[in-house]
C-alpha cells in the first residue's frame, strides 16, 4: 500500500490482466513490451494509475495516470521494481524513456547516458557504470597504441572469411579495437564467438579483442536487434551508435568505425544508415566496405549456418577460416550444429 494506492504484482500468466496493463499504456501511445520478468500496477480502488516492468536489468512499459502525477507514483513504481531485482540479485538498472521524461527518473537517482532525439533516451543507476565499462576496456587494450584506434562490431554467429576480411582490410590502417556482441542470443555462445574471432585473429597484431558488454548492442542498449520490434527500430538504432560516439569512442580514443555493407538483414542496414547519420557529426569517420564475397556469392553468417543446415560442408569451408572450419567439425561445436539444424533463427 502506498498512500491511498494499492501496489499489485501482475500475474504475466493471466491475459486479463496482462490486457489491463496493454490497455492502460495504449492511452499514453505505448506499446506493452511482453517480454518482462516482473510487472507492477498501482491501483485507487480498481483503477489502475501507474505501472511498470522488469526485464533482467531494463526497468520499462512505464506511464502514470496523468490526474496523479507529482503524486510520487513513478518513484514508487521505481522502488517496486529495484526491490524486485534487489531479490534477484541484480543491482544495476537501465531506463528507457522519451526524451521529454528523462528529467523524471534523473531527479531519482537515474543518469542520462544517452539520446536519441525524438525518439528515446537511455539512463542508468546502480553498482556499474558506462565509465566503468569504458575504464575496464581501457586497461585491457593498454597495449594498443593511442593516437590511430578505429571500432568494429561483430556478433560473429560464427566468424567467417567475411569477418576475417573486414579486419584484415581496417587492421592495415587503424588499430583495432574489435568489440564482440556479448549478448547470449545467438545460436553460437558468446564464449564460442569470441573465442573464434580471436582464433582466427591472431595473425594480426593491432586487434584488440574485447567482449562489447551491456553498452554495445545488448538487450539492454538495443533489444529491437534480437526481438525485431520494427517500430521501435528507429530509435535503438540511434540510441545506441550515440551512446558509442558520445561515452564510448571518447574515453577510448576511437576515431573511426568500420562495418561492412549490409544487403539483406533491414535490422542490420538501419544499424548501419544510423551510424552514417550520427559518427561523422561526432567526429568519427565511418568507413563502409563492400561484403566479401566466393565466386560471386556474398559471404554471410546466415548462409554459414544455411550450408551447416544442408550438410553442405563444400560451402561452409568456402566461407569460414581454418579456425573456425575445425572447430565446426569437432565434438564440441556438435550440440550447436544440432541446433542450428532445428532452427530457422537469424541469430
Amino acid at each position: 500500500m502506498w498512500g491511498n494506492a494499492m501496489i499489485r504484482r501482475v500475474n504475466l500468466r493471466n491475459e486479463r490482466e496482462v490486457t489491463a496493463v496493454r490497455r492502460f499504456l495504449e492511452q499514453f501511445a505505448l506499446t506493452y513490451d511482453a517480454a518482462v520478468d516482473y510487472t507492477v500496477a498501482l491501483f485507487k480502488g480498481e483503477t489502475m494509475v501507474a505501472t511498470g516492468s522488469l526485464a533482467g536489468e531494463v526497468l520499462r512499459n512505464f506511464a502514470v495516470d496523468e490526474n496523479y502525477q507529482g503524486e510520487g507514483l513513478t518513484a514508487t513504481v521505481i522502488s517496486e521494481l529495484m526491490r524486485e531485482a534487489a531479490a534477484r540479485g541484480i543491482y544495476h538498472y537501465f531506463i528507457y524513456t522519451r526524451p521529454a521524461k528523462a528529467h523524471l527518473f534523473t531527479a531519482l537517482g537515474f543518469t542520462e547516458i544517452a539520446r536519441a532525439e525524438p525518439y528515446a533516451a537511455l539512463l542508468e543507476s546502480g553498482m556499474g557504470s558506462v565509465d566503468q565499462y569504458c575504464r575496464d576496456i581501457s586497461r585491457q587494450i593498454q597495449w594498443l597504441p593511442q593516437g590511430n584506434r578505429a571500432a568494429i562490431i561483430m556478433n560473429a554467429n560464427p566468424f567467417t572469411r567475411g569477418h576475417l576480411a573486414l579486419i584484415r582490410h581496417s587492421a592495415s590502417s587503424h588499430d583495432i579495437i574489435l568489440f564482440v556482441v556479448s549478448e547470449d542470443r545467438s545460436l553460437f555462445p558468446y564464449e564460442d564467438r569470441i573465442r573464434l574471432i580471436r582464433d582466427g585473429v591472431a595473425e594480426l597484431s593491432n586487434v584488440a579483442v574485447v567482449g562489447g558488454g551491456k553498452y554495445i548492442i545488448s538487450a539492454a542498449t538495443f533489444p529491437g536487434y534480437f526481438t525485431r520490434e520494427e517500430e521501435t527500430l528507429t530509435a535503438q538504432t540511434r540510441l545506441d551508435v550515440s551512446l558509442f560516439a558520445s561515452r564510448i569512442a571518447p574515453a577510448l580514443g576511437i576515431g573511426a568505425r568500420y562495418v561492412g555493407e549490409e544487403p539483406y538483414c533491414g535490422v542490420t542496414a538501419a544499424y548501419n544508415q544510423a551510424m552514417a547519420d550520427i559518427l561523422p557529426a561526432c567526429g568519427i569517420a565511418l568507413h563502409v566496405m563492400p561484403r566479401a564475397a566466393v565466386e560471386g556469392d556474398i559471404i554471410s553468417a546466415s548462409k554459414v549456418r544455411d550450408a551447416v543446415r544442408r550438410d553442405d560442408w563444400v560451402q561452409v569451408q568456402q566461407m569460414v577460416p581454418d579456425t573456425t572450419l575445425e572447430y565446426l567439425r569437432s565434438l564440441q561445436a556438435q550440440p550447436i550444429i544440432d541446433r542450428i539444424k532445428h532452427s530457422d533463427s537469424r541469430h
